[in-house]
């Protein structure tokens, strides 16, 4: 029997592997499959910590895949297929031919205001990266995937190093795109009502990767 590598068959098409979880696209859907190597109660718990996470992520205003379904047997999660290029991609083509700043101020106050509404819902992202963003092509809404390493909590330090992580992510990677996380941080203002706890927050910790820099 042969095989369609676009998954339209019901097959599982790897897209994506990392240390945690290895991502298929299946037809109209992704599944993601978690790492057992951790035993069967530490995989089963990372498993439903992502559901709760996404799912509240989704209550809290801000966009995510549709959940399918959550397999305990296979370690698995089913969720909508979301057709789109990711904002890693977007700007890398904005370093590459110039950078559209009419979009670009969109991505940016849509991930300012996204962030702001996790934040405030006490849900932390923390894996804040390019990657982890799409846009998606029927409406140009920016959605958020992988809740792998979310979880939740109050605490300015924790939101702070969220927003770090994205800010270290784009200076790494789309530096020729400006500064970008200037829009995203005055959306994010604008969007939070603790903003003020937890970007003073982000100055420390900012300070702290400095100096960790030059040590290092």
């Amino acid at each position: 029997m042969e095989t369609k590598a676009d998954g339209s068959d019901g097959s599982l098409v790897l897209i994506k592997q990392g240390a945690e979880a290895e991502v298929y696209y299946q037809g109209t859907v992704f599944k993601e499959i978690q790492a057992s190597d951790f035993g069967l109660k530490a995989t089963l718990k990372r498993l439903k910590a992502e559901a709760r996470c996404m799912t509240k992520a989704r209550r809290l205003g801000v966009l995510t895949p549709v959940l399918y379904a959550v397999d305990p047997v296979m370690h698995s999660l089913t969720f909508e297929y979301i057709e789109g290029p990711s904002v890693k991609d977007i700007l890398l083509v904005f370093g590459l031919v110039g950078v559209d700043k009419e979009r670009m101020a969109d991505i940016a106050t849509q991930i300012g205001n996204a962030i702001g509404k996790l934040h405030d819902g006490g849900l932390v992202h923390g894996d804040l990266t390019t990657s982890n963003m799409l846009l998606r092509s029927a409406s140009n809404q920016l959605v958020l995937i992988d809740f792998g390493l979310s979880f939740t909590s109050t605490l300015p330090e924790d939101k702070a190093v969220d927003l770090y992580v994205l800010e270290r992510a784009l200076l790494s990677m789309h530096s020729s795109c400006g500064n970008v996380m200037d829009h995203i941080l005055t959306a994010y203002r604008k969007s939070s009502k603790q903003w003020s706890s937890t970007l003073n927050k982000l100055a420390e910790v900012r300070l702290r990767g400095r100096k960790r820099t030059m040590v290092g």
